[in-house]
């Protein structure tokens, strides 16, 4: 074992020392890459370092440097060091993260790295922390917590009786909420016809006054989903006023932060999330901005007990199951990974100081790539607030980022914002640098000139 996992370490961090210099996405034969994985399953077994050595070889071409300095697609960014070194131990500690019985260590890991993001992030101390796989599981386990909450105070047990026959439900967000909200409502059985839409302020940020509108148009149960970090400009909803007006009208508040919630940890940046305490649920990634390994993501809960209730359940062979752990009570996993380990690396690696230098560098970054865009002719749709840009050249966007993707300089996708095609530009990586910016934005100017 001690030999196999020293070889392990050794291809990852082999592969790791190539990512500055190698293209982030080259040119795949799907068909070659699987068949070097094999086909028919072998009748007979393997040693594991025959094994490890064959996935190494069959995967190396089909690896994108997502970890990379030049990834800016997605809001992705690669895993820190020491975030990278403590997953390694994770899987070779093989602890199941459910409760504190079966890994003491991970409950503690969890418990210290959960208060710490909610000091950073400008939580209630007291709220739950739950540990998920990323956004939309916290979206999910948000919106779970809110439906127990308001179908509760209207006198109905949606965990006993479900929805059908109970006071109906209403889900207010945005036009430009992200995708997962929509999803969440879905799993959640309220179906997405119970979303009620609010409008957006130009840089999508929702309008409050039409927010006050469309709560007060209606009675029932009220949940309303606000964002910090619109996935297309980083613009960040008016959280205090937004807060206060929903509260008025007696709703649940949850603030979908999957990215944007770190800007509450940079000083330069947290006057956008003033106001942000004052919500009843919070979603978050960990494998965003604070570059920690897939999957990892945080659900956080202004009420722990209505967090639990919702989300938690019991078993009689359950040994250390009654009373909330803090763990598999507050995720919708009970074989979880123990994700605690790398947040509680990731974060002592970075220390206060370091999380806010980082979010800050990478808005700085950000405002660099667009300068240099907009200086070689490029239109920059938004306010560059965060870590986000919309880019556009006219003509054909699609194979301008076909060409960027197959150039292999860097990556990044598009989207459609207000009906039109844009470069989306996220840059959240920890290894990214002014001359990767600098680098990425001359291959774009060529493309696109080209």
């Amino acid at each position: 074992m001690h030999a196999l996992l020293a070889r392990a370490a050794e291809l990852a961090a082999g592969y790791r020392a190539t990512l500055a210099d190698r293209p982030v996405a080259p040119p795949v034969d799907p068909a070659a890459l699987r068949s070097a994985f094999g086909g028919p399953l072998p009748a007979r077994p393997a040693p594991p370092s025959e094994v490890l050595e064959h996935l190494a070889r069959a995967a190396e071409p089909g690896l994108v440097a997502t970890a990379g300095p030049r990834f800016f697609g997605f809001v992705i960014g690669g895993a820190l060091p020491a975030a990278t070194a403590a997953d390694v131990l994770a899987a070779g500690w093989d602890q199941n993260g459910f409760n504190a019985v079966l890994s003491p260590a991970a409950a503690a890991a969890e418990a210290v790295a959960g208060s710490w993001l909610k000091d950073l992030l400008g939580l209630p101390a007291h709220a739950s922390t739950g540990f998920v796989t990323g956004g939309q599981a916290a979206n999910t386990a948000g919106l779970a917590a809110a439906r127990h909450h308001v179908l509760a105070e209207a006198g109905w047990d949606v965990e006993r009786d479900g929805l059908a026959g109970g006071p109906r439900v209403r889900v207010v967000a945005s036009e430009e909420r992200h995708a997962t909200v929509d999803r969440a409502v879905r799993l959640l059985g309220f179906g997405t016809r119970a979303v009620e839409p609010v409008a957006a302020r130009p840089q999508g940020a929702i309008d409050v006054g039409d927010l006050a509108r469309v709560c007060a148009a209606g009675t029932g149960p009220l949940i309303v989903c606000l964002q910090a970090g619109n996935v297309n400009t980083g613009a960040c909803d008016d959280l205090r006023a937004a807060c206060e007006t929903a509260h008025r009208h007696g709703a649940w508040v949850h603030v979908d932060g999957a990215f944007g919630l770190w800007a509450a940890a940079n000083p330069g940046t947290r006057a956008l999330l003033d106001g942000v305490e004052l919500a009843d649920s919070w979603a978050c990634d960990g494998h965003k901005w604070l570059n920690v390994p897939y999957d990892s993501g945080f659900v956080f809960c202004a009420r722990p007990d209505v967090h639990a209730a919702a989300i938690a359940y019991r078993a009689a062979y359950l040994t250390g199951a009654g009373e909330v752990s803090g763990m598999g009570d507050l995720t919708l996993e009970s074989s979880r990974r123990a994700r605690g380990f790398a947040v509680w690396a990731a974060l002592r690696e970075l220390g206060r100081d370091g999380v806010a230098e980082l979010v800050d560098r990478c808005c700085r970054l950000t405002r660099r790539f667009a300068r240099a865009l907009a200086d070689g002719g490029a239109e920059i749709a938004n306010d560059v607030v965060l870590n986000q840009v919309l880019v556009s050249f006219g003509g054909d966007t699609d194979a301008l980022i076909r060409a960027v993707q197959d150039d292999g300089t860097c990556w990044l996708g598009g989207t459609t914002w207000r009906g039109r095609r844009y470069l989306r530009i996220s840059v959240s990586g920890w290894a990214t640098t002014e001359a990767d910016v600098d680098r990425s934005a001359a291959a774009i100017l060529r493309l696109a000139g080209q």
